[in-house]
């Protein structure tokens, strides 16, 4: 019948060809479109993987820096990194969890950091051979070692259990004062995250029990949107985690 219709009359005929026009464009910007979504994916990906080279070089020249006796307190020595995407994370728990895409094949192990440059994620629990689960920072139970500042006091860092953006600091001494606003830092006194990590900024500073200090904090790390993340492993971690235990037995 369009065929009909658009041999009877040049100006049928434009009509009908204009409308088709606009239906195949509609059509091509769709299919572009889905085309463009999946290449942006593959394209994050490669910038990961890129990243990723690019940290590693930038850790390697310093440790370098750290041999030829150039001193740095943000250096973390000590450490070797994988990247890894987040195949599942649960937000809307007590005590949350994220899975990721690589397991025991790729060198990961119970234990290992889940980091990303704007905090900590969690820590690796379990492992299979492609998959690896981990306790998110969203966890009741999930505590990080935090330092106020570059040098500042050191404390516990965990979830408030309410905020994907807010955490505290435990444990503070009365006699500390805090500025609103300074950045808090992994502190590194543990084997599983590097020091010198940003986690957030400082807020209110109350007294807990009338004998601790408790500081609120707003992370940077945003667990609605994480998706692409990096595994941290201590060096040496089973030598370093023998010695603790020798110490707590004495």
């Amino acid at each position: 019948a369009f065929g009909m219709l658009s041999s009877r009359s040049v100006l049928q005929n434009v009509w009908i060809n204009r409308l088709s026009h606009r239906t195949m464009a509609t059509l091509w910007g769709w299919e572009e479109s889905v085309n463009s979504y999946f290449s942006l994916r593959k394209k994050i990906e490669v910038v990961t993987r890129e990243n990723e080279e690019l940290s590693s070089a930038v850790r390697a020249l310093q440790k370098e820096l750290l041999r030829a006796g150039i001193d740095n307190p943000e250096l973390s020595e000590g450490f070797t990194y994988t990247p890894a995407t987040i195949v599942k994370m649960s937000r809307n728990n007590r005590l949350n969890y994220v899975i990721l895409d690589k397991g025991s094949e790729d060198g990961v192990e119970p234990g290992d950091g889940i980091i990303t440059s704007c905090g900590v994620v969690g820590i690796v629990d379990a492992v299979d051979a492609h998959l690896s689960y981990g306790q998110s920072s969203m966890n009741l139970y999930s505590k990080v070692s935090a330092r106020i500042g570059h040098s500042g006091m050191v404390g516990p860092l965990s979830w408030d259990g309410r905020s994907s953006n807010k955490a505290k600091i435990t444990d503070l001494p009365l006699h500390i004062s805090v500025e609103k606003g300074d950045t808090v830092y992994t502190s590194g006194l543990s084997a599983i995250f590097p020091a010198g990590i940003p986690l957030g900024t400082t807020g209110e500073l109350s007294i807990v029990n009338g004998a601790t200090n408790e500081l609120e904090v707003s992370l940077f790390q945003d667990y609605t949107a994480v998706r692409y993340v990096t595994l941290a492993k201590k060096e040496r971690k089973e030598e370093i985690s023998s010695l603790e235990e020798l110490a707590n037995t004495d």
